[in-house]
């Protein structure tokens, strides 16, 4: 066949355009039928055309689990880790409408493991002299970015990793560096570098302390064999009204299927219906 010969999905079987193509290691996919797949699949030139075929069954069947899915405990800015501690599914999305998202729904215990990655880069900062020219300071000083990453490791027959950011944009810090001195003869003393401690930045607290508790909580869940319980230990015998008010004040948003009793979602903010 010719480069410009006519393709055709071998999923769908629609034609494919000239820049739709989506190799497969037996096959052509065109990018409809990938948008379907898993975004945490990339090994898509090594699949087949049956490996896909099997990989969007599975696809549907977890449209099903989405639309059932109840958030219980949500964590993260943009991209939220959702928990649904009654099924013991957790997700990974931006999703709020997760039915029509279609967002891998995980069992607890597909985790195999959690940790927090930051990311440092650094920049040197410089002056202006007498000539216009930009110099270093003596001695350097730099400007410190951050990006913080959380990865997820699982059991998966399609992925075995979901690695994602936390923030959305770099968290910067700068040390702060001592004012200049003079030396009892009245010479200026030589500065010292700055002290680089980020966790004198409250972002870079903030960020850490949200991956690590993501983490915490995931790794908790995966140990629990049993739903988990939101009512504290010892408090076994539950007063049978409280039992009703809660839950006629308990409602479903249907935006985004979180288990609410205020007046807003606190999960995306839809006012009660």
């Amino acid at each position: 066949m010719g480069l410009f010969d006519k393709k055709y999905c071998d999923i769908c079987g629609e034609k494919i355009g000239l820049l739709g193509n989506r190799k497969l290691e037996d096959g052509n996919l065109c990018k409809d039928c990938a948008k379907k797949l898993s975004p945490w699949f990339s090994d898509r030139r090594r699949s087949t055309v049956e490996d896909i075929k099997g990989q969007l069954a599975y696809r549907e069947e977890n449209r099903e689990k989405a639309a059932q899915f109840r958030i219980t405990r949500s964590f993260g800015e943009e991209r939220k880790v959702l928990l649904d501690e009654e099924h013991r599914w957790f997700t990974v999305t931006r999703a709020r409408d997760l039915a029509e998202a279609n967002p891998d729904i995980l069992d607890f215990d597909a985790i195999t493991g959690c940790r927090l990655d930051i990311d440092e880069n650094r920049t040197e900062l410089t002056r202006e002299d007498a000539d216009g020219k930009d110099v270093s300071y003596v001695p350097p000083r730099y400007e410190y970015s951050y990006d913080f990453f959380l990865i997820i490791t699982v059991r998966h027959p399609y992925f075995d990793e979901m690695r994602f950011p936390l923030n959305s944009s770099s968290v910067y810090y700068e040390p702060q560096h001592a004012p200049m001195s003079r030396s009892p003869m009245g010479h200026p003393k030589r500065l010292s570098a700055g002290r680089v401690d980020p966790e004198d930045c409250a972002e870079y607290r903030k960020y850490r302390q949200m991956g690590e508790e993501i983490c915490q909580r995931l790794n908790e869940a995966c140990r629990q064999k049993q739903p988990i319980s939101t009512v504290p230990e010892g408090d076994t015998v539950t007063n049978e009204a409280e039992q009703v008010t809660s839950a006629a004040e308990r409602w479903t948003c249907p935006a985004c299927g979180g288990a609410n009793t205020g007046r807003f979602c606190e999960y995306c903010g839809s006012l009660r219906p």
